[in-house]
């Protein structure tokens, strides 16, 4: 099983390697700078080494990075628009610069100019982060629990998006689980798990799902509120993450918990749930 976690980079990048590598994890999620701001620091030649380094001895694989929070390509406001774009390619260049083999962003929010023209937006500003970058790392499009004016809160959204853009094979999606459990898809049990899997199997195809964010709900079924839980101890339970995990569809997929980090522990209990739990 690829199962990690996003941990902290604090004290460098290659730091985060091995705080996921204690806890048991041979995948890892992380940001590549300040996930709340526009500014970014340089990552040093000796840095990026140290950080393959590591991963390296470690066996960590594969590495994702998760954008920063203020990219938001359905902005009616162009200069947070272009904001977005600039800020989705510095995310991309450095993410490729340290080898990482996944990209994660929110689609963004079309904040009442409609659903369709911030579609279109998103599929514009994507295309232009394609046309200025190249490299090996694959950009995830991520399932939004649906709340206000988000778009990509159901797999027709994403899989709009993907099939529009100049370049559609460099980029797939994530999902998370407690994004789709409050956009209302009930992957707390395996009938509405089957379900999700047979909408993704026949629209964007299973081969786009690279990633599963592993969030249990504090909220219930079709609430549209985004709230991570510690696996289960939330709506989704232990059964259901025990489908999840072992769903043959699923077998080949990197499962990233973004569940709260255990700061008086020095192991983390979701990662040991989870391994308990894979059959």
């Amino acid at each position: 099983m690829k199962l990690g976690k996003h941990v902290s980079i604090a004290g460098g990048i290659d730091k985060a390697i091995t705080r996921a590598a204690e806890i048991g994890c041979n995948s890892v999620q992380i940001f590549v700078n300040n996930p709340r701001g526009w500014k970014n620091s340089a990552l040093g030649d000796e840095l990026i080494n140290d950080f393959k380094s590591s991963r390296k001895s470690n066996k960590i694989n594969p590495v994702v990075v998760h954008s920063i929070y203020l990219i938001n390509l359905a902005s009616p406001k162009k200069n947070l628009w272009e904001k977005s774009i600039q800020g989705l390619i510095d995310d991309y260049r450095r993410s490729d610069k340290i080898g990482a083999e996944y990209l994660v962003f929110h689609p963004g929010s079309h904040t009442g100019s409609g659903e369709e023209k911030g579609i279109l937006r998103i599929i514009d500003g994507l295309n232009k982060v394609l046309d200025e970058t190249e490299g090996n790392t694959e950009i995830l499009l991520e399932n939004v629990a649906g709340a206000g004016t988000a778009i990509g809160k159901t797999i027709d959204e994403l899989n709009e998006i993907i099939t529009k853009l100049n370049e559609p094979e460099r980029v797939g999606f994530c999902i998370d689980t407690c994004h789709a459990f409050s956009a209302g898809y009930d992957v707390a049990t395996k009938e509405g798990l089957d379900q999700l899997l047979d909408k993704i199997e026949t629209g964007p195809g299973l081969d786009k799902l690279k990633v599963l964010h592993l969030n249990d709900s504090k909220f219930e079924l079709g609430t549209n509120k985004d709230r991570h839980a510690h696996i289960g101890e939330g709506y989704i339970g232990k059964e259901g993450f025990t489908e999840i995990i072992n769903h043959p569809k699923l077998a080949d997929k990197t499962f990233i918990l973004e569940t709260p980090w255990f700061d008086d522990l020095d192991h983390d209990p979701d990662v040991d749930i989870l391994k308990e739990l894979r059959k």
